[in-house]
């Protein structure tokens, strides 16, 4: 049936005013005067923390230690790591995350990079801190195969809403064909149950060999990873190269493209490939050309900062900055720069259960920073 002359003048119109309310709200949503506090120091490049509760965190740092910050005060390292920490380049101890259940179970989750110069690779485990020790200790996953390279391991760890836990593992630099490949877990995002096993439902799961723990191909170096369960999606950022950093959507069994498709170049400012679309690839959600260096992000569900509900904030380490990432529903409506005049390498962003900000600085006289209103 033809659309109405009369219709298709009250769709433009819809259409109109639907694109003007997302501009307005992007003019409108600031975040407001702010002051930034010096929260906790002491630390030597801290990559990630976790909230056991409102005035104890757990917090790695990439030379190899977790730490246990209780009342602001840094505590002695925990003991009991594993002893095949790699720590080079981009290695180290990476990510932390706690179950789900922790409450109950009292699992922490840790990522890290294994291994010596010619055979490394990401690890996975889990274990439960007793007296600043971190004791039965469980192995939940290795990256396969192992290269001989200590960059873009990814690393980052998010729990979906059945207690599956998403492994992100880079594509190790020099082997980028390989995120293509379903024969390894280079270039990944892989899905674990959290004990280890093989989800059922993952995309390859009833296929032989190590494709059956993919849940997505074709990513580069992916350190943002995050399970909107408001939403019902899973989001990640990569780092691209000399360009092409993108956020996408992550789906079940879906190819991201790279090194296939890129928005970047090499850093020698060669082209890596001349498709920036392709069958069967997805487009990214957002894509930062030239680079930022995302290394982080999360959602704001606080009460601090009310006007950034559901979004999201992703840290750089490149333009140095907090990237608010403005919705409105589904959608991206802006993109605002915050707190680069502190002019500091954001390694990680994390909402404080009290709503406030807290920021990772990526240093060997590392801190952590707290953004609260200005009263």
């Amino acid at each position: 049936m033809r659309t109405k002359p009369y219709l298709k003048s009250i769709l433009l119109v819809l259409s109109f005013l639907s694109l003007l309310h997302n501009n307005v709200l992007a003019e409108i949503k600031t975040i407001g005067d702010y002051k930034v506090e010096e929260h906790v120091s002491g630390l030597n490049y801290p990559w990630s923390m976790a909230f056991v509760s409102d005035n104890h965190y757990l917090v790695t740092e990439k030379a190899g230690a977790l730490r246990q910050v209780i009342n602001k005060q840094v505590k002695e390292p925990v003991v009991g790591l594993p002893n095949d920490i790699y720590v080079k380049g981009q290695g180290g101890l990476l990510d932390v995350v706690l179950h789900p259940e922790y409450l109950l179970n009292k699992w922490i989750y840790l990522s890290y990079s294994a291994g010596d110069d010619k055979h490394n690779t990401l690890k996975v485990i889990r274990g439960k801190i007793r007296d600043n020790k971190l004791v039965d200790v469980q192995s939940i996953f290795s990256v396969a195969p192992t290269r001989d390279t200590p960059v873009h391991y990814g690393a980052r760890l998010a729990f979906m809403s059945d207690n599956t836990l998403l492994i992100s593992s880079g594509d190790g630099f020099d082997f980028r064909e390989d995120a293509q490949r379903l024969d390894n877990h280079l270039g990944k995002i892989l899905r674990v149950n959290e004990d280890g096993g093989l989800p059922d439902d993952n995309p390859f799961a009833l296929e032989s060999g190590l494709r059956k723990w993919v849940y997505s191909i074709g990513h580069r170096n992916p350190q943002g990873l995050v399970v909107d369960q408001d939403r019902n999606r899973i989001i990640s950022h990569e780092h691209g190269p000399a360009g092409g950093d993108e956020i996408n959507i992550i789906r079940s069994g879906k190819n991201y493209g790279w090194p296939v498709i890129t928005y970047g170049k090499d850093y020698i400012g060669a082209s890596i490939s001349p498709f920036k679309e392709y069958p069967g690839m997805q487009q990214p959600w957002v894509d930062w050309t030239p680079s930022i260096a995302p290394s982080d992000m999360t959602i704001y569900k606080g009460t601090k900062f009310p006007q950034m509900r559901g979004d999201l904030l992703v840290s750089t380490l490149k333009t140095r900055e907090i990237r608010w990432i403005q919705m409105a529903g589904n959608q991206i409506v802006h993109q605002t720069s915050l707190f680069s005049e502190l002019n500091q390498r954001i390694r990680g962003v994390k909402v404080h259960p009290d709503g406030s900000i807290l920021l990772l600085i990526d240093d060997v006289q590392g801190k952590i920073l707290r953004v609260v209103p200005s009263l």
